[in-house]
């Protein structure tokens, strides 16, 4: 919903998460055994048809998309040491309560942000300790005056998290949104959604399902970009672009020598960038 609440589209993602436990084989992308918890009384029936109807394209693809970004951003945290990690858009993000070591800033719409601690309760969880919540619309603008007033520390080294969210907001929010954290000073994984007429056969038939349901939802797609065009926004911005990679090199070549039907496909893009000195 457009209003923040109970968002269909964060459901979806934690569900698809949660059920690559226990659908897809070995080896494990991302092992996030939190993410059903937060679905609550959802979860049975989330997860039970992905387990029954788990190799149709929407279902696999969602679970492919969800887990191959996580493990990108999870593996640049690790690999550089970060203390702070900024999330845009966490919806029912648990990295917080799976990686105790890393002070977590939450960004989300306030009425996302009231369900998601409702859930959290439910599930008989505690706020992880050093976890933020840091309620904003990025429509509006002020992350850094909002990080600040949650006791982020500019000075220290910090990666922000933006997965899933900039092909729901306008390209002036996107390229606003990207001026600020390189203001930050932090890192930035983003992904975006390549237009249609750039996706292979698999990601052009995931789109067809995916337009509709995200549509429906009231959370429709708004802003798709090439590979040079993201670039080039980060350029703009004050960004310098580290890696830029498709699903089949988010992660480790090993992961995608597996059975089933999970496999990487172009439909959209993760894009690692540091901020200017």
């Amino acid at each position: 919903m457009l209003d923040g609440t109970a968002s269909r589209t964060a459901m979806m993602v934690a569900a698809a998460r949660a059920a690559h436990l226990v659908v897809d084989g070995r080896p494990v992308i991302l092992r996030d055994d939190v993410a059903g918890r937060l679905l609550g009384d959802a979860a049975d029936d989330l997860v039970g048809y992905h387990r029954q109807h788990g190799s149709h394209v929407v279902l696999w693809g969602t679970r492919a998309l969800g887990v191959t970004r996580g493990r990108f951003v999870e593996d640049r945290i690790a690999a550089s040491g970060v203390a702070q990690y900024v999330v845009l858009g966490a919806g029912l993000d648990s990295f917080a309560f799976r990686n105790p070591g890393v002070r977590v800033f939450e960004v989300d719409h306030p009425d996302t942000q009231a369900w998601k601690r409702e859930s959290i309760s439910a599930a008989g969880l505690s706020v992880p300790d050093g976890l933020e919540f840091v309620p904003l619309d990025l429509e509006g603008g002020g992350l850094a005056g909002a990080l600040a007033a949650a006791g982020f520390e500019p000075g220290r080294p910090a990666l922000v998290g933006w997965l899933g969210v900039s092909v729901y907001l306008a390209r002036a929010t996107v390229e606003a949104t990207v001026r600020e954290v390189a203001g930050l000073g932090a890192e930035l994984v983003m992904d975006y959604m390549v237009p249609p007429e750039a996706r292979d056969g698999v990601g052009r038939e995931y789109g067809e399902f995916a337009d509709r349901v995200v549509a429906e939802s009231g959370e429709p797609y708004r802003t798709f970009l090439e590979p040079d065009e993201a670039e080039a926004l980060v350029a703009r911005c004050g960004m310098e672009v580290r890696a830029h990679v498709g699903m089949e090199d988010a992660v480790p070549p090993e992961m995608w020598r597996r059975g089933g039907v999970l496999r990487p496909f172009v439909f959209s893009r993760i894009l690692h960038a540091t901020a200017l000195s």
